[in-house]
């Protein structure tokens, strides 16, 4: 019955193609089930990441000589700047050379070398530096200026900076657009400043290829090119985040974690690829094989929710979508997520999100 909402972008029908592509030579590749054969929802990751409307808003590289350093205001400061439609805006940064320090004034510092990738998903103010505690050469005043500058067109894709000096750092810069409300259930659980570290293992496999397929394209000035850019930064990012649910420790939980997890996995990829069924607890855990009070405990536990509260605010994320992209009346919106009557599903729209479905849609026909 619901379809509407698995219409990922095409940056994600590309990324499901090329990430395939990058595993073919592992064991897994071999059985995976080849994308247009796998049930709608059975791949919550992907699910979410077109949902919430990931979108590519400004990418470039820095090229910087020692002593440098610049200082990021926080994201609502220049979202309007980069992707004025956007609710919300990530950045994300891949260390191609050299080292540094990357940190949240008052909250959380971290040093990076090459090959790290660095993610700040809640809209932090953040600096990087090429020392801890130096001050930067970019205060956010100025780096605001190069943001404008930048999103005109009025700069090269390669921004040089610093003091002239060795050692040099080079590093991606990387900002996305998506939907923050209602409910963003992956980047709501990623830390204020995320550090996935180099492999030393030689395994860097597509992250690499995609990384070297965007140079490349910015190196020709080709018409299209900022276009092209835009959707492999996207690609960047859907692998950026694989990279981190393959290396989550045991013991840490959010979505991810739950995503990972065999039983509450299997749970989650029910509710994405059904969201409109009739689902109980009761219904839940006999298909999962564990108890109610196991599956409600261990699902609360990983994921942040209860499974029913997760199915009412994944429905909700699905309704604004469709409320937002589409002509549906308010009616079938509900039916299209398993409410019988407009009035029930206006009523439960506006409990988890404050407000009613047609005030909701009006900024977007506005």
């Amino acid at each position: 019955m619901v379809q509407a909402h698995d219409r990922t972008s095409l940056s994600l029908a590309v990324s499901s193609k090329m990430l395939d592509a990058g595993r073919s030579n592992s064991a897994a590749a071999e059985t995976e089930i080849p994308a247009q054969h796998r049930p709608l929802g059975a791949d919550p990751l992907s699910d979410v990441l077109g949902t919430v409307k990931l979108t590519g808003a400004m990418f470039f590289l820095v090229d910087a000589s020692f002593p440098w350093g610049v200082a990021v205001p926080p994201a609502r400061a220049f979202s309007s700047i980069i992707l004025p439609r956007a609710q919300h805006i990530v950045s994300y940064h891949i260390i191609l050379k050299g080292s540094g320090w990357a940190g949240i004034p008052n909250v959380t510092s971290t040093s990076f070398e090459a090959g790290d990738v660095l993610v700040l998903p809640h809209g932090d103010p953040y600096s990087m530096l090429s020392e801890p505690d130096q001050q930067p050469e970019f205060d956010t005043d100025a780096t605001m200026d190069f943001f404008r500058a930048m999103a005109a067109g009025r700069l090269p894709f390669v921004a040089r900076e610093g003091g002239g000096c060795e050692p040099r750092c080079e590093f991606v810069c990387g900002f996305l657009g998506c939907d923050m409300q209602p409910f963003n259930p992956l980047l709501s659980t990623l830390p204020r400043l995320l550090r996935i570290k180099r492999s030393h293992n030689g395994r860097e496999g597509l992250l690499s290829s995609l990384i070297d397929l965007t140079l490349a394209e910015a190196r020709r000035a080709r018409i299209g090119g900022g276009s092209i850019r835009m959707r492999l930064s996207e690609l960047i990012f859907v692998e950026v985040m694989r990279r981190y649910l393959e290396r989550l420790p045991a013991h840490e939980t959010g979505w991810l974690s739950g995503l990972r997890d065999p039983q509450i996995g299997k749970v989650l990829i029910m509710l994405h690829q059904q969201p409109a069924y009739p689902w109980t607890l009761n219904e839940l855990a006999s298909r999962a094989c564990m108890s109610r009070a196991a599956l409600a405990a261990r699902f609360t536990h990983l994921v942040g929710h209860a499974p029913m509260q997760y199915l009412t605010l994944w429905r909700m994320q699905i309704a604004a979508r469709l409320l937002g992209d589409s002509s549906m009346k308010v009616a079938a919106v509900g039916r299209e997520i398993g409410y019988e009557s407009e009035a029930a599903f206006s009523r439960a729209f506006r409990k988890t999100v404050g407000v009613s479905p047609a005030a909701w849609r009006s900024p977007y026909i506005g």
